[in-house]
């Protein structure tokens, strides 16, 4: 239903129950004017309720892995054993 139409039901059961006086005979409209609130007030409610539901988040926490290298290969030339060297730079940062 939405808010905006639970307040409306609201609005209209609100002027039906206490400023219409009309007597129809077989129709009381103080009744029609509380069901309409009731009405009203049931939709905003479980508008309220599944609109809070579906602003939960789930947080999910960062997976680390771990993770171990058992075999570390190192280049060999010759009977020099070359160790590896990297730079890493990052854009914007000053060297």
């Amino acid at each position: 239903m939405g808010i905006g139409g639970s307040i409306f039901l609201i609005a209209l059961g609100a002027i039906f129950a206490f400023a219409v006086e009309a007597d129809l005979g077989w129709l009381d409209l103080t009744v029609v004017g509380w069901v309409l609130m009731l009405a009203g007030v049931a939709g905003l409610l479980t508008t309220l309720y599944f609109w809070n539901s579906r602003r939960r988040t789930a947080v999910a926490a960062p997976v680390r892995e771990d993770r171990v290298v058992a075999d570390r290969v190192v280049p060999v030339q010759g009977d020099q054993v070359m160790q590896e060297y990297r730079e890493v730079r990052r854009p914007g940062r000053p060297v």
